[in-house]
């Protein structure tokens, strides 16, 4: 394939959420989240003054990329490595589970059994080789070449590893077999077929990859192409009349904008640094890779962002602050109250034994995060709990930490 008004049990839903989110934030508020660079370097770029930046991120900068270093794409083998993910892992895309269920009870045993044995190739560290930018089609890449990108996938990792002559260099061959024997067992088994005969791997990689266009793909790609290419038109339109720092901050809801140089920042779980100055970047949107957010940068390749046509509207920073504002009894207690009923300050201030301030703090805390709902009768002012919004913060959570 080649690139081209609150009831009782409202009531009760709150009060069980609120106790579980207490249990729960804890653990999350452990790890720092951010880390203070006075002065950094980013991939050559000076980043001048004092600027706080995500631990793990993803920075693109700006400075000097014109509107060319930009491309917007549509990959069909993109998107058949976002639906293996689905199949694979459908448990957390619960969107597609009777789907994902149909096709593998459907499918032919040999389609089952590549579903395993290639796992790796898309989850967790998708195969760089399902991506436009290669020098070469995937049958003529260079076998050094193709055995250094799938090694990477092997161990799940780029920064701190060296896979360029795995095939020649006994110690790279031995970090290899050490690195993936310490994940799940297709890890360790991908890592054995590739030092064994990468040929022959590729030969059957490229054999399973024709057979899942066969089982499902070809069928699933008509009509999940023409949603793509709306979702890359859109991409177009947006970089060429908002500019790209508008079109890269779109992509997530915890992207951040700073200067000094311009650059625009995705909260991600590993860090690198994108010029499209000097590499042009590549953008190619997905509809089975929903939630997720990847960023693809290996060395010597064009980096790629691999985005969701529907990015979520909660990134992780307001779902985890979420989950904090119901960690405080206080707010607890007052958000039982506003749950069953709207109620004025002063009536929360006179139930609650607090002054009218006190309360009117935690009602702004809560109404920033989108959680109250506020309704004006006559010279009175109701606060009622959103329990959509509440409800919803379990879900917010799963996919802020996916994407």
């Amino acid at each position: 394939m080649r690139e081209p008004a609150a009831t009782p049990l409202a009531h009760d839903r709150t009060q069980v959420a609120a106790t579980l989110l207490a249990d729960v934030v804890a653990a999350l508020l452990t790890e720092p989240e951010v880390l203070v660079a006075t002065r950094a370097e980013f991939d050559g770029v000076p980043v001048r003054g004092r600027r706080t930046l995500p631990l793990m991120s993803v920075v693109i900068v700006l400075e000097g990329a014109a509107r060319d270093r930009f491309t917007v794409t549509v990959s069909p083998l993109a998107e058949l490595a976002a639906s293996l993910h689905v199949l694979t892992g459908h448990a957390h895309h619960t969107e597609h589970a009777d789907w994902a269920a149909r096709i593998t009870t459907a499918a032919p045993a040999a389609f089952r059994a590549g579903l395993g044995r290639f796992a790796p190739l898309w989850t967790p560290l998708r195969w760089r080789g399902f991506y436009p930018g290669l020098p070469t089609p995937l049958a003529e890449l260079a076998v050094d070449r193709f055995a250094e990108l799938t090694a990477y996938t092997c161990v799940s990792g780029y920064r701190a590893f060296r896979f360029g002559r795995v095939l020649h260099d006994r110690t790279q061959a031995r970090a290899l077999r050490q690195a993936a024997s310490a994940l799940p067992d297709p890890h360790s088994a991908l890592a054995a077929d590739l030092l064994r005969d990468p040929q022959a791997l590729r030969a059957d990689v490229l054999g399973f990859l024709d057979l899942c266009r066969r089982v499902y793909f070809d069928e699933l790609w008509t009509h999940t192409a023409p949603v793509l290419a709306r979702a890359a038109h859109q991409m177009r339109r947006r970089f060429t009349d908002e500019g790209a720092e508008a079109a890269l901050l779109s992509l997530s809801p915890s992207s951040v904008r700073l200067d000094s140089p311009a650059r625009v920042v995705l909260d991600k779980v590993h860090h690198a640094v994108v010029s499209p100055a000097r590499t042009p970047l590549l953008l190619i949107p997905t509809h089975y890779g929903a939630p997720h957010l990847l960023v693809k940068d290996e060395p010597g390749l064009p980096p790629v962002v691999h985005f969701p046509v529907d990015a979520p509207r909660i990134g992780v920073t307001l779902a985890r602050s979420r989950m904090l504002a119901l960690t405080d009894p206080r707010r607890v207690r007052l958000c039982r109250l506003i749950a069953r009923q709207a109620m004025t300050t002063a009536d929360l201030a006179d139930r609650l034994s607090m002054t009218r301030p006190q309360v009117a703090r935690h009602l702004r805390t809560l109404r920033d995060l989108g959680l109250v709902q506020v309704e004006r009768h006559g010279r009175y002012v109701h606060y009622g709990l959103d329990l959509t919004a509440v409800e919803r913060i379990g879900q917010d959570v799963a996919t802020a930490l996916q994407y």
